[in-house]
């Protein structure tokens, strides 16, 4: 059975072809439920389209297009993965690689560990392995039994790493979940909403608390592929809105301000927004510092001496590749100090991320109750760098 398929590398007129620019197709199994077997993801440079396809259409549809619309092709089995490559001439090599067997644990060795630390055969997540979970299934994750389908497993640490978090800071909500108030969450930047489904089925299904979740994105076609997962899992308490994060008002305050890779600034207009619905608890997975990196690229081209950035910094913007790390660290540590000041306790925890990328440090900040916000005061680390974060404008 085809686990996954992504095409790339997209010919000229691929739009007279499929009718749109798109530059890549990701295809994936999910529970077939309808007759629809595969989930298709179709992206063009500034959209992504959704559309579900049987296995006999998949068939058809690679026929067609594996190696004549997209140069590129990688198709995933259980037992090998599978690469076509088309050249200028259109002549195709194929490629294939089997795909090893996870070694058995029961081996003499892993049953000698596993005598001493019984714990280590199997991670204990709060979403667990061979127990069927709706959305999970729905979003192709798991298959009808509960297991996690292996090219998806990254995916479903990640979602599992991330309910930890969440699990970590109900305590701060005892008073609501005493008295059976619902949780108000806010999801910036859901996508599509991997984890806003799992914070909704963890809460209401394995703690019995009640809540009340509302995504935001701006791709409409995500929010209506969202929604539309809502009604079919028939979800409670759970809505999608398609709209800007820093225009976003809410219809009420919410207890809880989450956010997953929410691009550049748009970390920071959700940080100020949780602020000033003084939100108990934050959640927040920044991602590409671009406005900082920009700034820095900028100053460090002026040079230390002729006003910019001090000669000590010099080596760090030297490097693009170095400056990009350097100005993630600095984003989010002015993040930090600036919740800080607004009365959060802070914690910057390390996150796991699917993709391998360094976008894996979480900003974990929990309202004190007796501490008011303090006057803003100037940032020295901003100062000496002469960038102005959007964290700190008013």
């Amino acid at each position: 059975m085809i686990l996954s398929v992504t095409l790339s590398k997209p010919v000229n007129n691929i739009e007279e072809k499929l009718g749109k620019d798109y530059q890549k197709i990701k295809i994936k199994a999910v529970n077939a439920a309808e007759g629809a077997a595969y989930s298709v993801e179709l992206f063009t440079k500034t959209q992504v389209f959704h559309k579900k396809m049987n296995e006999a259409e998949l068939c058809d549809f690679l026929k067609a297009n594996a190696g004549v619309t997209f140069k590129n092709c990688v198709t995933r089995t259980e037992q090998e993965e599978i690469t076509l490559m088309a050249n200028k001439k259109g002549k195709i090599t194929e490629l294939r690689k089997k795909i090893a067997a996870p070694k058995d644990s029961t081996n003499s060795l892993g049953a000698q560990k596993l005598k001493i630390l019984p714990s280590a055969k199997k991670k204990n997540y709060l979403l667990q392995e061979g127990v069927p979970v709706p959305f999970l299934i729905l979003l192709g994750i798991m298959n009808d039994e509960g297991k996690v389908i292996a090219s998806r497993y990254d995916k479903f640490r990640q979602i599992n790493r991330f309910l930890e978090f969440i699990d970590d800071i109900l305590p701060e909500f005892s008073d609501k979940t005493a008295a059976k108030e619902p949780l108000r969450i806010a999801d910036f930047g859901c996508g599509k909403s991997y984890l806003t489904f799992a914070v909704h089925y963890f809460l209401t299904e394995i703690r019995h608390i009640p809540c009340e979740i509302e995504g935001l994105d701006l791709k409409q076609e995500v929010i209506t592929y969202c929604n539309e997962m809502a009604k079919k899992l028939n979800l409670k308490g759970l809505i999608f809105h398609t709209g800007n994060i820093a225009d976003y008002s809410g219809s009420h305050n919410p207890d809880i301000v989450i956010t997953l890779h929410a691009c550049d600034t748009a970390t920071d207009f959700a940080l100020k927004y949780a602020v000033e619905r003084n939100a108990r608890a934050i959640l927040s997975v920044p991602c590409c510092q671009h406005q900082i990196n920009t700034q820095l690229q900028l100053r460090g081209k002026t040079g230390g001496a002729a006003g910019g950035v001090p000669e000590e910094f010099e080596p760090l913007l030297k490097w693009g590749i170095i400056r990009e790390k350097f100005s993630s660290l600095v984003t989010d540590a002015i993040r930090g100090e600036w919740l800080e000041a607004q009365g959060y306790k802070v914690q910057m925890l390390e996150f796991i991320d699917m993709e391998h990328t360094p976008k894996n440090i979480l900003i974990r900040a929990i309202k004190r109750t007796a501490q008011k916000p303090q006057t803003p005061q100037e940032c020295k680390l901003a100062k000496a760098l002469g960038i102005s974060p959007e964290i700190q404008k008013e």
